[in-house]
């Protein structure tokens, strides 16, 4: 039996996970001059290489927050706070973002929200980087071809996504516990994710 007292949220975990959203909403920004920009010259699918670094939020919100839903809430806090800095893409990153976060949302939930070791923390990253491009590979680029374009665009997206979310949210959740700002939460008091 599960204590209801762990799975409920504290005013730190909301303004942690808060924190984060807001913070990666403001990297977002500039990730996206740079996709649109100097990583616009690197042909598609290989632009995709960078593509993790929109997922992070998802995968470090649950690897510090530990409870349901703070891989959905901090990632779609982040995408609306990036579309409401200006994005190339509009309004539909509102939907993106949520739909991204429920990849990495299920793999936390298939482990009971009880795990939060590197290799769920990869699986989390590559689920939300397989959402992430097979909604662009509809939305976005539905005209081009499955063999040259789509299928290369998810795989090296997914592995972008394993890489920069799954396994950088864990570096980066191990640097921020070894400073001591998250003594208050189990990662913190672990001091190690592997």
């Amino acid at each position: 039996m599960t204590n209801p007292e762990r799975r409920s949220w504290r005013t730190v975990d909301i303004v942690i996970a808060s924190i984060i959203a807001v913070a990666f909403g403001v990297i977002f920004w500039a990730w996206n001059l740079l996709w649109n920009g100097p990583a616009d010259a690197i042909p598609l699918p290989g632009r995709a290489v960078i593509y993790g670094m929109w997922l992070v939020p998802a995968v470090l919100g649950a690897l510090i927050v530990r409870k349901p839903g703070a891989a959905f809430y901090t990632l779609t806090v982040a995408s609306l706070v990036s579309v409401a800095l200006g994005t190339s893409w509009g309004w539909t990153i509102a939907i993106q973002g949520p739909l991204e976060a429920l990849g990495a949302e299920v793999i936390f939930a298939l482990f009971a929200y009880r795990v939060y070791r590197l290799p769920v923390a990869l699986l989390a990253g590559a689920a939300a980087g397989v959402v992430a491009s097979v909604y662009d590979a509809f939305v976005w680029y539905g005209d081009t071809s499955w063999a040259s374009m789509r299928f290369p665009y998810i795989l090296i997206t997914a592995a972008s996504s394993l890489v920069v979310a799954g396994l950088g949210s864990v570096a980066l959740t191990k640097a921020l516990a070894q400073t001591g700002v998250l003594d208050r939460f189990a990662a913190g008091r672990e001091r190690a994710l592997v």
